[in-house]
């Protein structure tokens, strides 16, 4: 192989390489094999001119081992294969159980569906989708078959339920079941899942969130829902407000090009508030409290076929319509922005709220102080907000009234003239006010506690918490139950020191359930009006409201002259619910009417405006309306006009007469005495 003349070379090369042989059986790794044989080739061909020969000759060394074999014997070499690599054999150890092979048990066979059946007695079958309607996230689909001529059809929520349940229609046409067998393929199943389609019930008269018919809030969490439904689901924050240490985040959720806004004081309660907002309007699933109805809670007595619930984007709009209209309102008057309680109130026709109209919009905590009540009724006695709302609402249906005393301008109110009844005037059918409060209103309504599973059943056998009457506490916050109270109230007493006490918000708001919120001057000319939901912005207990605002008279109320009634408002809570107020409440509030050119500022402490005017929504202001309208209005028959306010209430018959009935009501269910003011207040004459 190598030029005679090179003889140290070749044994030097030769050394090398049995060198190499022993560096192989003791080590494993080829690299090294590797690198030791070209750094021993090039200490023995130091010359580029042997080098080049070498390699255009092809001259290589022995091979090295690189994989295992078997046998040393066939051409090994410490147990690996010169040629190719080989895997080891596994072997077995001596004493192990052989594995046990698999018998064939025999099964037990599975009743087929009716697709199935259908196909092994009638072959090549075609099934045709005929509609597909119902909401998103719960599809209704019709599937046809045709079997001899005859088609029959079948629905389901989802193609394969609806394709089985038209197989089912079609075997009962030609077969006789035994002991008239009925054909359920599918069986409902216990979680429901929105986005799968094997689980669904054949009943397609129910709801994949219904329990026993009702509608049930759904198990998984708007957010982790809202992405199960809907893959283009964006989520951006947009506001930070920390005005008034209250830190509130806006955040905006992007659907199909939709958006929907929610508010919380952290990004996470935001952004769950706007996928309720969002669930709510594009899935019609809610997650208000009053989605499941409670034990205690019936249906409304006008409407057997519906719930107590105000639909959710009913109930989002009446809120989002109140607070952008209270931001407009306070726009130059930013000092007056503080705030605990907001309320207004909202008016639809047939239930249309995008051309929904805010009435009135007011704030206010606190009643008058007992040094400064007025013996002209001049001045505010109650401030606070769902109360002044309702006393703007009157100022509104006073303006309406006032239109129907031209005829130029009649066609524009939303009274008509009643031919048919008693009271000269009645509402446009379709008419409907919604009262917002941004928390559950003072009193009953709001004793109980919001991290508690409160059953509504006080277990106490010698107490009856529920449903007392209570009042408010003069120049303070919270109620106490009348029968903590002094009894009845005296001019002097007040003065001398007394504390003057009113009724609290529930306890009105359950009175305006009865006798109407149209006041007892505007009963001698309209029908009573009601309301037609409450709307809360936090703080809404389905069982504790209900029976705050009618729940706990409707076994008692009786005798009611026609058309009074008990009204049994919708109740709802909004998706974007508001914290709780730590900051101390404003001695001041404010109201506005629809028509005002600007807001009103009242001095919750004297019942006047700050700059000391008597308040435009007063007593006095409303009975001067009063005896402007008994003069000219139209179809009015006795226009005769006591002077004096407090006997001018009381001529109004029917309203007193179920005003009595209302505290009887509370009598015979032990709930306490409703307390009056003084008389003295009421006995100021008409200014002519």
């Amino acid at each position: 192989m190598y030029p005679a003349y090179h003889k140290p070379a070749r044994a030097a090369c030769y050394k090398s390489c049995n060198h190499a042989v022993r560096m192989a059986r003791s080590s494993s790794l080829f690299h090294q094999r590797h690198q030791f044989y070209y750094s021993s080739a090039s200490s023995c061909f130091a010359s580029k001119r042997y080098s080049r020969v070498l390699f255009k000759r092809r001259i290589m060394l022995p091979r090295y081992p690189y994989g295992p074999v078997a046998n040393s014997s066939e051409n090994t070499m410490n147990g690996y294969n010169r040629k190719s690599p080989q895997k080891r054999r596994y072997e077995m150890p001596k004493y192990a159980v052989p594995p046990k092979k698999k018998t064939c048990k025999e099964r037990i066979p599975q009743p087929k569906n009716t697709v199935a059946m259908l196909n092994e007695l009638r072959n090549g079958l075609i099934y045709k989708l005929e509609s597909q309607t119902g909401p998103v996230h719960a599809p209704l689909f019709t599937i046809s078959v045709e079997v001899d001529g005859q088609k029959y059809m079948g629905q389901g929520r989802s193609k394969k339920v609806a394709r089985i349940e038209a197989a089912a229609t079609a075997l009962r046409s030609f077969i006789q079941f035994k002991d008239g067998a009925v054909l359920s393929p599918l069986k409902p199943s216990g979680n429901l899942d929105f986005t799968s389609d094997e689980h669904l019930e054949n009943d397609v008269s129910k709801s994949a969130i219904t329990v026993d018919g009702q509608k049930k809030v759904p198990d998984k969490g708007p957010v982790m829902l809202l992405y199960e439904l809907f893959n283009d689901v964006n989520f951006e924050c947009i506001n930070i407000d920390s005005a008034q240490n209250n830190c509130r985040f806006k955040m905006t959720v992007t659907i199909n090009e939709k958006k929907f806004d929610g508010t919380g004081p952290s990004k996470k309660l935001a952004k769950n508030a706007a996928a309720k907002a969002a669930l709510a309007s594009l899935c019609n699933i809610s997650y208000s409290p009053m989605v499941v109805p409670q034990k205690n809670v019936p249906l409304p007595i006008d409407d057997k076929s519906s719930s107590m619930e105000l639909p959710q984007i009913h109930a989002d709009a009446i809120g989002r319509l109140v607070l952008e209209k209270f931001m407009e309102v306070i726009k130059g008057q930013e000092a007056y922005s503080r705030r605990k309680v907001l309320a207004g109130i909202v008016m639809t026709e047939n239930m249309n709220f995008f051309e929904a109209k805010v009435i009135s919009v007011s704030t206010g905590t606190k009643c008058v102080s007992g040094e400064h009540i007025s013996v002209n009724g001049a001045v505010l006695n109650d401030s606070h907000a769902e109360i002044v709302s309702r006393r703007c609402l009157l100022k509104f249906l006073y303006a309406q009234l006032d239109l129907q005393c031209n005829q130029a301008t009649a066609y524009q109110s939303i009274f008509v003239r009643n031919t048919d009844g008693q009271y000269p005037y009645k509402l446009k059918s379709g008419v409907h006010f919604h009262l917002y409060i941004n928390t559950a209103p003072c009193g009953d309504a709001r004793i109980f506690s919001p991290h508690e599973n409160d059953t509504g059943v006080d277990k106490h056998p010698n107490r009856k918490a529920r449903g007392q009457l209570r009042t408010k506490i003069e120049s303070g916050e919270g109620t106490i139950p009348v029968k903590s109270s002094d009894g009845i109230q005296t001019w002097d007493g007040v003065l001398q020191g007394q504390r003057l006490l009113t009724m609290s918000c529930s306890d009105k708001i359950a009175r305006w359930n009865i006798v109407g919120i149209q006041g007892s001057l505007l009963s001698s000319i309209i029908e009573p009006v009601y309301l037609h939901s409450i709307v809360l912005g936090s703080l809404l207990h389905p069982e504790h409201m209900y029976r705050a605002v009618c729940g706990r008279i409707e076994k008692s109320i009786q005798g009611l002259p026609p058309p009074y009634h008990l009204n049994k408002p919708r109740l709802a809570l909004v998706t974007s619910a508001e914290p709780r107020n730590q900051a101390k409440a404003p001695n001041f509030g404010i109201n506005w009417t629809i028509g005002d050119v600007e807001l009103e500022v009242v001095n919750s402490l004297t019942g006047r405006t700050i700059g000391g005017q008597v308040s435009r929504i007063t007593k006095q202001a409303f009975f001067d309306k009063y005896g402007f309208l008994m003069k000219n209005l139209p179809g009015i028959l006795n226009r005769s006009v006591t002077t004096d306010y407090g006997q001018t209430k009381a001529n109004v018959k029917d309203y007193q007469t179920a005003k009595l009935e209302l505290f009887s009501a509370f009598k015979r269910e032990d709930l306490g005495s409703w307390l009056k003011k003084p008389i003295e207040q009421d006995e100021f004459v008409l200014i002519e």
